[in-house]
Parts: structure tokens; C-alpha cells; sequence
């Protein structure tokens, strides 16, 4: 059973920056959405710059500016409509042999920044060799993921990679997402790094201070799926942002010059109707 529902999205980022600094910014909603945006989540800054908009090679919505000198601020708001529906379970999905893959999928079999598939090799066949390609593989993947790594924002650091990860057990959504990657791609799983909105929906509430999700996904007998180590059961209302190898590609902002984030907040809940 499916339920529209209608989710409220935004963030605010405050920057302190020494000197007029060029930005990327990679935060409205992806084009796959666009049309369930009721409200677009077009974004604003304080003081007001001029930006431009572009797609990147990924097909990601990104704005290119420049921020004064001094305290600035990114924000946005909106609503989204969403369906209801929990991730895909494709229990019968298969692997596909590397030289059946399409070309635009071999990209995301290689090595890439945050996950060194390459170095997750003898590993991931030793721990997964044994299970059924496909589905059932990458599932293993994502429970062994979701039990090895402990979860905490104390441990999160922007440069750690997937190999740091397996050696230190410990780390955040996009942790458990590269790692998860990274051993799906040893075993010649395409997998590719997604970033957006995750409310609590039909869960219990998450004491933590929302944040921007990760999570993952992998292509099997020609369709991409959802998988998510770090919530490991199906979850509703996802309201994907960007997509790229890992999240070295789908990086909020990327800031050309010396800077200090001040203020982080997101936002992402159901809108309860108002009673009449």
C-alpha cells in the first residue's frame, strides 16, 4: 500500500570566509524528482550573490558562486511529493557478467577516492565468495557493513576513506555507504554513492540532529536498487539529491579557498495536515 504524502526539505549553511571565495554547491533536489517538488527548494543566500546553475557529468543540479568575505549563509526550503513506497526488495535479482555491464555502468566498478575497491578485494571474497551473486550477495554486504561498523558523529572526519573504515570499525552514514561500495565493486557489483534527504518516516524518531543521508546503490540485471548498511531495513521517503562515485562527487559545497563552517542544519519531516 502506497500513501502521498507531502515531506518538508531545507537546510542552512553559514560560512565565515577570510576573503571572496568561488563555491560549488550541490543542494536542490535531482532532476529524477523534480516533478514531486510542490514547493522548489530554489536556493537563496544571505548577503544575495549572483549564481549560475549547471548539470554535471553525473546529471547533478549544481549552483556556481562566489561568497563575499565574511559571515555568508546558503539556505533553502520546500516541499516534496512522495509516494509512500519503501525501497525495492529485489529478492530474484541477478549479478550481470562484467562484459554484459553497459558502458556508462564500468565506471562504477573502478576505484575512486573514498572507495579503494582495489585494496577490498581479498577481503570481500574471502568474507562474500561464498554467497549467491546478485541480490543476495549484496545483502550480505550490507548486513555484514551494518554490524561491523559502529555508528557516531565523533568519528567522522571528511577524509576518511572505505580502507579506514574496515581497519577502524567506526563512522557515519556515508562511511558505512563506502565501504559498502567499495566490497560491492570488488566483486564486480556496479555501485554507485547517493546523498540526500532521509526523514524519519514510520520509524522511531532519531535523537541525532538531522543531516544529509547516504547511502548506496547497485545495478543488477539492468536496474539500480537502494541499498542502505547504515538503516539496513527498507525506509519511505528518500528525496535523493545527488548521485557520483562517492562523495567526493555529490559534495554539498566545495570551497575554493580557506574556510570555517559556523552553522549546519537540515530539515526533513512529514507535513501533518492542519486539523480543520
Amino acid at each position: 500500500m502506497t500513501v502521498t504524502r507531502q515531506i518538508r526539505i531545507g537546510y542552512s549553511l553559514t560560512y565565515e570566509l577570510e576573503q571572496a571565495t568561488p563555491m560549488i554547491a550541490l543542494v536542490n533536489v535531482h532532476y529524477s524528482r523534480a516533478s514531486d517538488l510542490r514547493v522548489a527548494d530554489t536556493m537563496a543566500t544571505v548577503p544575495s550573490v549572483p549564481y549560475t546553475s549547471y548539470r554535471d557529468v553525473f546529471g547533478n543540479w549544481c549552483n556556481r558562486l562566489v561568497a563575499p568575505a565574511g559571515t555568508f549563509r546558503l539556505h533553502a526550503s520546500g516541499v516534496v511529493d512522495d509516494a509512500g513506497t519503501l525501497d525495492v526488495v529485489a529478492a530474484h535479482a541477478g549479478q550481470t557478467p562484467v562484459e554484459d555491464l553497459p558502458s556508462d555502468a564500468l565506471v562504477y566498478l573502478l576505484p575512486s577516492r573514498y572507495c579503494e575497491s582495489d585494496r577490498m578485494i581479498e577481503t570481500a571474497w574471502h568474507l562474500f565468495g561464498s554467497t549467491a551473486p546478485g541480490w543476495e550477495r549484496v545483502q550480505a554486504i550490507s548486513r555484514w557493513v551494518h554490524e561491523f561498523v559502529t555508528f557516531g558523529y565523533e568519528w567522522a572526519r571528511p577524509t576518511k576513506s572505505a580502507w579506514e573504515v574496515l581497519q577502524e570499525g567506526r563512522g557515519v552514514c556515508r562511511d558505512f555507504a563506502h565501504l559498502g561500495i567499495a566490497l560491492c565493486r570488488a566483486l564486480n557489483v556496479p555501485a554507485r554513492y547517493c546523498t540526500g534527504y532521509l526523514p524519519d518516516l514510520d520509524v522511531p524518531l532519531s535523537p541525532e540532529p538531522m543531516d544529509f543521508a547516504g547511502w548506496f546503490e547497485v545495478l543488477l540485471d539492468g536496474h539500480w536498487y537502494v541499498v542502505d548498511p547504515r538503516n539496513l531495513v527498507p525506509r519511505s521517503g528518500r528525496v535523493l539529491v545527488a548521485r557520483g562515485r562517492d562523495a567526493a562527487d555529490v559534495a554539498i559545497t566545495t570551497t575554493f579557498g580557506p574556510n570555517v563552517l559556523r552553522d549546519f542544519r537540515v530539515d526533513a519531516a512529514e507535513v501533518v495536515p492542519a486539523v480543520p
